[in-house]
């Protein structure tokens, strides 16, 4: 039976099926109370894993969640990213690792998030500009002093990660990953390996129509939708993955959350399994 939890960092439980927040509107008027209402429903549905970033909206993401959920539920995780910033000449988002610029997003994060510690803090990518030592030394620096609990990282290559967890503990990697798109399963293995949270974005994509054909026919054959059974194949593929897909509308929430109460058969996974080339 596939497991319906997973320990982050080897202590942190939370359910497997969780919730991405790119997507909530953070403009006032109906659009921001319909995002305070998913994210609400997404808790209330038993949600436990929210992911968040600096990058969406420049903070203005992680100030709608605590205005949606502060005082959190207890055992609710809200993780979020660092390390992208305005910093283009013309003000443009770029990557941007600089210790400063780090310990500056944290705190901010703290603030908008309304918390002591960030339970889960994850670097958004590794910015090429900034040796990675002093990129994960940062955060290694601020969990000493207990503005972090774990540190994850996003869209890294296993020697990225081999490096990184030679400075310090890695607890989850957040990179592109799905059904169709199996790019980065060498470091799906090296997380598996590891016991570390792999938190695909962009658990759900299409490709080729071939392919979405095939999809399409094991739902019928299943009674269930395309996205429910790319979400179920995520689970069952590995028990480090913690899928958390995005949407701002509550019944596509409902939706992708009984993915998780889908089985899918053997023969059915094997064809599934075939759809796309694994690096």
């Amino acid at each position: 039976m596939t497991s319906t939890v997973f320990r982050i960092g080897g202590d942190l439980e939370v359910r497997r099926l969780g919730f991405g927040a790119m997507h909530l509107a953070t403009e006032p008027g109906p659009p921001r109370a319909n995002a305070l209402s998913v994210a609400r429903r997404a808790v209330e549905l038993g949600v436990t894993l929210i992911d968040t970033a600096y990058m969406y909206g420049g903070g203005a993401n992680e100030e709608l969640l605590a205005e949606a959920l502060h005082p959190y539920a207890d055992g609710l995780l809200i993780t979020t990213k660092v390390g992208v910033a305005r910093s283009g000449p013309a003000g443009e988002w770029k990557l941007d690792g600089r210790p400063a610029v780090l310990r500056d997003q944290v705190e901010q994060a703290l603030r908008r998030l309304r918390v002591e510690r960030i339970e889960l803090l994850q670097l958004h990518r590794v910015d090429p500009d900034t040796p990675l030592a002093d990129q994960v030394g940062t955060l290694r620096d601020l969990r000493a002093e207990g503005k972090i609990g774990r540190i994850g990282l996003s869209e890294v290559t296993v020697d990225q990660l081999d490096q990184a967890r030679t400075i310090v503990d890695v607890a989850s990697v957040q990179n592109r990953y799905n059904l169709l798109d199996r790019e980065h399963e060498p470091v799906l293995a090296a997380c598996e390996a590891a016991g570390i949270a792999f938190l695909p974005w962009r658990p759900v994509a299409w490709g080729e129509a071939g392919a979405e054909a095939e999809i399409a026919s094991v739902a019928a054959e299943l009674d269930a939708g395309p996205t429910q059974v790319a979400l179920a194949w995520l689970l069952g593929h590995s028990p480090v993955i913690l899928p958390i897909p995005g949407t701002s509308r509550t019944d596509h929430l409902e939706e992708n959350l009984t993915a998780g109460r889908l089985d899918i058969p053997t023969a059915h996974r094997d064809r599934l399994d075939r759809l796309a080339k694994v690096a």
